[in-house]
C-alpha cells in the first residue's frame, strides 16, 4: 500500500497546488495520515527481513552474498534512503518549506518507494532466474561478473510492472472504498439530520464520534460528498481500472516467461500431470492436489493453457511428471522431487484472481453510483464497499505465494534457458539454504516473530480505523506555506 498510496498522494496534493481547491488540501492531508501509519509499520516488520538472511537462511546468504550485496545495498542507499530523507522534510515541511519545494519532496518520496521496490524484485529475480554471474570454484558459489545484467533481468523487466501494478491497485482500492464508506455516512447523517429538524426532535439528531461532524449541517454534509469525496473517490476508482488493465496485461507477460523459465511451476499452477498438446486450463479440481496419481479437472477451457503458454492454441505443454524425470537426469538428482505443493500452487494462482475481483466490484459499483454527477451513497453500498478493502491485499499475498512456493524445491533455481557456461550449475535447494539450527530454536522464533508482527498488526488496524473514522479536518481556508503554520506545537497527527 506504501509504494501504490505515496503517487496518489503526490497526485493530490499536485491537483490542490494547482488549483486551489481546499477539498484537495484536506484529502492530501488525511490520506497523507494513513500513509504514514502504514510506512511506519513497514519499516518496523521490514527490519526484521534482514536480520533474517543471517538468522534461518545463513547458508542461503553465503551463497548469493556476491549478487544479493549488490541491489539491495542500492536499495538502501539510494532508494530507502532517498525516501526517508524527503518524507522527513515532507512531514515536517509543512509551513517550513515553500509549497513547490514541499510538493517536490513527496514525489521524490514517490519515486523512491517505486526505487525501492525495483531493487528488492531484481534481487528476488535472481532467485527465479539467476544471470549476470559466473560460478567460483574457490568459494563454491556464484560471483557476480555484470551488475547490469543482474539489475536488467528479464524476470526484473516483467515482474516489476506486475507487482506495481498490483500496488497501485492495493492503494487505489484503499483510497476508493474510504470514500465510498464516507460518502455512504455523510448520506445517513444528512437524512437523519433532516428528519430530525423537520419533526423539531433534537433527541433524534444523531451522534458521531468524528470531530470534522460534529455540528455539521445536510447542507455542509452533502457539499462534502460533492467537493471532496466525489472526486478523490473517482480518482481511486479510475486508477483500480487502469490498474486492473496492467494487471491483465503484465500478468499475461509474466506467465509466458515462467512458461519459458520456471516450467514446473506453471505445470503445478494447472495440476498438469501429463504433457499436453492444446492444454486446457483448468478452472475447477479435486482430489488431494498434491499427488498426481488423485487429480480430477472438473471444469476446463480448451486449448486456453496452451494459449497462455505461448499465444498459441495448439502448442505443447510440459506435465509435471515429465518435467520431474528431465530435472532428475540434468541435475544427476534420481530420486529428488523437483515439483512443488501442488495444492498450494494450484489454489495460491486461483486465490490471487479470485480476491482481485474484490477490486472489480469496487470499481464497477462505484463507478455505477456515483454515475451523472451523483454524490449520495446507500449505507449497505458503503459497508459492502468498506469489506471488499483487504481483498487486493489477499490478491497480492497469494500472488506472492504463487510465485514463491511454486519456485520449490529450489531458493534459487536453475537458469534453464541460459546456453552461455554452465546454467544448471547456479541453483540452490531450500534445504540447502537454510541455517543448521535446532528445531526448537527455529520455532521459539517463528512463534515469537508471529507473536510480533500480530501485536503490530493490531497496532497497524487500530490506527488505521481510528483515523479513517475521524475523517479529514477543514483547513479554515489557511494555505500551509512559509510562514503560514500554525500548529508547530501541536502533536503530530494533528499536522495531518
Amino acid at each position: 500500500m506504501t509504494i501504490g498510496l505515496a503517487p496518489l498522494i503526490a497526485v493530490m496534493q499536485t491537483v490542490w497546488h494547482v488549483t486551489g481547491k481546499e477539498q484537495w488540501l484536506r484529502a492530501t492531508k488525511f490520506f497523507s495520515k494513513l500513509f504514514l501509519i502504514n510506512f511506519a509499520l513497514g519499516v518496523a516488520t521490514g527490519i526484521v527481513q534482514e536480520f533474517q538472511f543471517g538468522m534461518n537462511w545463513s547458508e542461503y546468504s553465503r551463497y548469493v552474498a556476491d549478487v544479493f550485496g549488490a541491489p539491495l545495498a542500492m536499495e538502501g542507499l539510494v532508494a530507502f534512503f532517498m525516501e526517508s530523507t524527503f518524507i522527513g522534510l515532507w512531514i515536517f515541511g509543512w509551513g517550513r518549506l515553500p509549497r513547490r519545494v514541499h510538493l517536490a519532496c513527496i514525489w521524490i518520496v514517490a519515486i523512491g518507494v517505486n526505487a525501492s521496490a525495483y531493487f528488492i524484485i531484481a534481487a528476488n529475480s535472481f532467485m527465479q532466474h539467476p544471470v549476470g554471474v559466473v560460478w567460483d570454484e574457490a568459494r563454491e558459489r556464484p560471483r557476480m561478473n555484470n551488475f547490469l545484467a543482474v539489475i536488467t533481468n528479464n524476470t526484473t523487466l516483467v515482474a516489476f510492472p506486475h507487482v506495481i501494478a498490483g500496488a497501485f491497485l492495493t492503494a487505489s482500492t484503499f483510497v476508493a472504498v474510504i470514500g465510498l464508506w464516507w460518502m455512504a455516512r455523510n448520506t445517513v447523517r444528512a437524512n437523519k439530520l433532516e428528519a430530525a429538524l423537520v419533526s423539531g426532535d433534537d433527541s433524534q439528531i444523531p451522534e458521531t464520534s468524528s470531530p470534522s461532524q460534529i455540528g455539521a449541517s445536510p447542507t455542509k454534509l452533502r457539499e462534502d460528498n460533492a467537493k471532496m469525496w466525489r472526486p478523490v473517490t473517482l480518482l481511486g476508482l479510475w486508477v483500480i481500472i487502469a490498474s486492473g488493465i496492467a494487471l491483465f496485461i503484465t500478468g499475461d507477460q509474466q506467465a509466458r516467461l515462467m512458461f519459458e523459465q520456471q516450467p514446473m511451476k506453471m505445470a503445478a499452477a494447472e495440476s498438469l500431470c501429463e504433457t499436453e498438446t492444446g492444454a486446457s486450463f483448468s478452472v475447477l479440481s479435486i482430489g488431494t492436489q498434491n499427488n498426481c496419481d488423485n487429480i480430477t479437472h472438473v471444469i476446463q477451457i480448451p486449448n486456453m493453457l496452451s494459449f497462455l503458454s505461448d499465444h498459441s492454441f495448439d502448442s505443447t505443454v510440459q506435465g509435471v511428471n515429465e518435467l520431474q524425470e528431465q530435472y532428475q537426469e540434468a541435475l544427476n538428482m534420481p530420486g529428488q522431487n523437483f515439483a512443488p505443493n501442488l495444492f498450494v500452487t494450484y489454489w495460491g494462482f486461483r486465490a490471487m484472481i479470485t480476491w482481485a475481483l474484490g477490486s472489480v466490484v469496487v470499481a464497477v459499483g462505484g463507478l455505477w453510483f456515483l454515475r451523472r454527477g451523483r454524490s449520495e451513497i446507500p449505507r449497505k453500498v458503503g459497508t459492502l464497499m468498506l469489506w471488499m478493502a483487504p481483498t487486493p491485499f489477499l490478491a497480492n499475498a497469494s500472488g506472492w505465494i504463487f510465485t514463491e512456493m511454486g519456485r520449490q524445491p529450489w531458493v534459487v533455481a536453475p537458469n534453464w534457458a541460459d546456453a552461455d557456461g554452465d546454467p544448471l550449475q547456479i541453483h540452490m535447494l531450500v534445504q540447502d539454504g537454510v541455517s543448521n539450527h535446532t528445531s526448537p530454536i527455529v520455532w521459539t522464533t517463528l512463534i515469537g516473530f508471529t507473536l510480533l508482527y500480530g501485536a503490530l498488526g493490531l497496532v497497524w488496524f487500530f490506527l488505521q480505523r481510528r483515523y479513517v473514522i475521524d475523517g479529514p479536518h477543514d483547513t479554515d481556508g489557511v494555505a500551509p506555506d512559509v510562514g503560514a503554520d500554525d500548529d508547530v506545537d501541536k502533536p503530530l497527527s494533528f499536522s495531518y
